[in-house]
């Protein structure tokens, strides 16, 4: 929602008129100078829409501003050519309304036009978070990420990086939702405050790695691929099980730890939907976005969303530091899932990124049973998921 600044106002009053914390409002507004507003420059009040309200008789801006529990200057300051005391019956004015529930609908089959219409969404009611593309997909899809917060502890979190593991993309999506709803409406989750995890945590969120394969799993095959798909898909129009994108190599088999040893023993030779490990590590648009995004971001701990085995993996080579056992033991107790260590396979982004920067990785596979997991199993994977998501950020 924005406002026009008039005579004698203050980021600070508009902070006590809408019940917002301050802090959220300035990062709202990065290139206002809260010091030295001017009359009619607009500034973005997070945290709310505006709706159309059709004046009926007997309203009055006291009336609607106590039903929505909103002071009248609140009204005032939305609403500053008209005349409070002679609103005239029919005439159309706009009433702010605080967002107090989710618009990610996740429950959905959610593919890259759902993820985009409700980043976009998102970005309009909390402008304190930032979208940044860091790469774009075979198909020129943007390779999208979401940042916010502002400490020092720099945490990624990423899913879909698997076509048909796509559930992944509206879980973490709701899970962020939640926490801006959370920050927004100053409201605890599982009874911890979020305030001050906005504070000390620079969080990005790649809710999509692979937009191509998901549209394909979801949507079937674009027309300017449809031969070569179904070719890789060996003469099949069932796409379910296809985790590559769409040129058929598999993008967590794409990173330069231990590709060489994974590639001789694959029996993969050729792009396939799944463990095509390509000719080289990083020869693919998307996997190369989030192996500069790590290097450029320098993150302190990561997280990959995949599906399914309600466990999830945390070491690589012994090249793990000591803190990752100690955040996978709370991982495992907030959220029940099983803590392993080592398994035998290789070529990962959780590996790659363990060797590269020896900090905490961690794959987590959400779920349980035969991919594409059913939408059935959402609210379920969303709540076993939350404490570890929560506990990504505290610990």
């Amino acid at each position: 929602m924005k406002v026009k600044v008039r005579s004698g106002d203050s980021l600070w009053y508009y902070s006590q008129l809408f019940m917002m914390p301050i802090n959220l409002i300035i990062d709202s507004n990065p290139s206002v100078n809260p010091a030295s507003l001017k009359i009619g420059q607009e500034i973005n009040i997070p945290g709310f829409t505006l709706q159309n309200y059709a004046v009926k008789k007997g309203d009055t801006f006291w009336k609607l501003g106590t039903s929505r529990n909103l002071s009248v200057d609140a009204l005032l300051l939305i609403n500053q050519t008209l005349n409070p005391n002679s609103l005239t019956v029919g005439a159309v004015i706009k009433l702010p309304k605080r967002v107090i529930s989710p618009i990610v609908a996740g429950r959905r089959q959610y593919d890259f036009k759902a993820l985009t219409a409700d980043i976009s969404t998102l970005a309009a009611i909390y402008p304190f978070i930032k979208i940044n593309t860091i790469g774009n997909s075979i198909l020129g899809k943007p390779i999208q990420e979401i940042r916010l917060g502002k400490g020092n502890k720099k945490v990624q979190i990423n899913a879909s990086f698997h076509a048909n593991e796509w559930i992944t993309t509206p879980i973490l999506m709701a899970l962020l939702n939640n926490f801006l709803l959370s920050l927004t409406n100053v409201r605890p989750i599982r009874g911890l405050s979020t305030m001050p995890l906005y504070n000390s945590v620079d969080l990005s969120i790649v809710p999509m790695v692979n937009p191509d394969g998901v549209d394909l799993v979801l949507n079937g095959p674009p027309p300017e691929v449809r031969e070569q798909v179904i070719e890789i898909n060996r003469g099949s129009t069932d796409f379910s099980g296809w985790k590559a994108n769409i040129r058929g190599v598999d993008l967590n088999n794409q990173f330069p730890a231990k590709w060489d040893f994974e590639k001789e023993r694959s029996e993969q030779d050729a792009p396939a939907p799944r463990d095509y490990l390509g000719e080289a590590p990083l020869t693919e648009p998307e996997a190369i976005a989030m192996a500069d995004l790590a290097r450029n971001s320098q993150f302190e701990r990561m997280l990959a969303f995949h599906t399914q085995g309600s466990e999830f993996y945390w070491g690589y080579e012994g090249m793990e530091p000591p803190e990752s056992q100690v955040i996978a033991a709370e991982f495992e107790r907030v959220s029940g899932y099983r803590a392993v260590q080592f398994i035998d396979s290789f070529a990962g982004y959780k590996d790659w990124f363990i060797q590269e920067f020896r900090k905490p990785g961690f794959t987590i596979e959400l779920g349980s049973g035969i991919n594409p997991l059913p939408l059935s199993q959402y609210d379920e994977i969303y709540e076993e998921v939350l404490g570890i998501f929560l506990a990504s950020l505290y610990m």
